[in-house]
């Protein structure tokens, strides 16, 4: 077995700056935002997988259902040489791809990409372990500005799983599947998970749970900010709002004050007034139609060879090819 290898292109240094920027412009703008990239420190990360196992929330349990369903016939089609995911995190749905693209034969090599050394390191390790023939090369990165430091050779297939295209808003996304295709060569291939436009009477509880866990994993992030960039949050005087913005077809995570306040931010030498009542987004969930989807996948310079969808048409697994 080959020691997994790892590129870092992306510091505990570079993830501080990136914060501070983005706390800035967010908390500075009209209305604030900030991005949903800093849900996810340890605690972070520990609320998401709970929420993924909550009954509300059925975007993970669909995705990991309907991979299992169509795994072999993606194998088949894609006959993949070099798998990279995109935001690999513990890499569990891959080893799905890993499994039935080795059973087809012509997988070598694995590449996660994620933000994280630890969760890569780790990812990296155990996959090692349970594929010892595979190549396993990890690279430290944001998926949003540094795809070029992907490696090349071999026919490669880039998975970006788990509905986190629909984090971006219509710009980013044009750009992120631009910058995607800019990096494969004609014939490869980007698979993409996306959930779907359904019942917002299903979709909102989703992103807000009756056990109250999605409302913490909101105010995370300025558990984030307090701890990174010295803030002073209250982070019990915000409460947590999800709704369905029909016109764009996103569902919006805000956190709300409860009452006028002031917050210090040292690190940034910025002192920020919330109003009751004033709201500030920390995320959008944007779901898709499969011809809308589509469309921007061929903007961006792709093909769309194949779409599986789950029984109840509420997650898409799209298997798009570089033109």
């Amino acid at each position: 077995m080959t020691a997994p290898t790892l590129d870092i292109h992306l510091t505990d240094d570079d993830l501080t700056a990136a914060l501070r920027s983005d706390a800035r412009r967010g908390l500075t703008s009209s209305p604030k935002t900030l991005p949903p990239k800093w849900f996810y420190d340890a605690r972070g990360s520990e609320l998401f997988e709970a929420i993924t196992g909550l009954p509300e929330y059925y975007p993970t349990r669909t995705e990991r259902a309907l991979l299992e369903r169509v795994v072999g016939e993606i194998a088949r089609i894609a006959r993949t040489e070099v798998l990279v995911e995109l935001g690999a995190g513990s890499a569990a749905k891959t080893r799905l791809l890993l499994s039935a693209m080795s059973a087809e034969g012509p997988l070598k090599t694995y590449v996660p990409q994620d933000v994280s050394v630890s969760a890569l390191r780790g990812a990296a390790a155990e996959i090692g372990r349970e594929f010892p023939g595979l190549a396993v090369h990890g690279v430290v990165s944001d998926f949003t500005d540094t795809l070029h430091n992907l490696p090349r050779g071999g026919r490669r297939t880039i998975a970006f799983l788990g509905g986190t295209i629909g984090n971006l808003v219509p710009a980013e996304r044009a750009e992120f599947l631009s910058g995607i295709a800019a990096v494969l060569e004609p014939g490869e291939q980007l698979l993409l998970g996306a959930g779907l436009v359904i019942d917002p009477e299903i979709l909102v509880p989703a992103y807000d749970d009756a056990a109250g866990v999605t409302a913490e994993f909101n105010r995370n992030v300025l558990h984030v900010l307090n701890s990174r960039l010295g803030a002073d949050f209250d982070t019990d005087a915000f409460a947590h709002v999800a709704l369905w913005d029909a016109r764009n077809e996103w569902i919006e995570m805000r956190l709300e004050a409860t009452r006028d306040m002031t917050v210090e931010v040292p690190d940034l030498d910025l002192t920020v007034d919330f109003a009751r009542g004033e709201q500030m987004r920390t995320e959008i969930s944007a779901k898709f139609h499969i011809e809308g989807l589509s469309a921007e996948l061929a903007s961006a310079g792709f093909r769309t060879e194949h779409v599986w969808t789950d029984p109840q048409d509420r997650f898409a697994l799209v298997l798009a090819e570089r033109r």
